[in-house]
């Protein structure tokens, strides 16, 4: 996930070639979180801004909430995840991906890690 950015926060966003940009949560913060047995996505067509609650996940430890990591448009949510949101465990950089945007400044992009820089942050927690 080499385009991949990461938060502070703990997620990711995936610029797609569209120009909508794919939203998870890190491996990191599905380990810290543990079994996650539910997940609630916002509607499509939701507009938020960087680092609004946009998701929640619950896990057999805890509730958490998941931010926006750049504002935007909700496009689209992953329904999967409706019916298995162990997919978040299983594969949080892939099929457990949350939702798609359409960012509304690309430059907040500019704000996040990368994939260096990420794994330098989370050494240090």
């Amino acid at each position: 996930m080499s385009n991949t950015k990461y938060s502070k926060d703990h997620e990711w966003i995936l610029m797609n070639g569209d120009g909508s940009a794919t939203v998870g949560i890190t491996d990191f913060a599905q380990k810290q979180l543990g079994d996650i047995v539910y997940v609630e996505l916002p509607e499509v067509g939701t507009q938020v801004n960087m680092d609004d609650d946009i998701a929640v996940v619950e896990s057999v430890k805890a509730a958490s909430d998941v931010k926006s990591p750049v504002g935007g448009k909700v496009l689209e949510i992953n329904e999967a995840l409706n019916d298995g949101p162990e997919k978040v465990n299983e594969d949080p950089g892939g099929e457990g991906w949350f939702l798609k945007l359409e960012p509304d400044n690309p430059a907040e992009l500019e704000q996040l890690m990368d994939e260096e820089a990420y794994t330098a942050f989370i050494s240090n927690l």
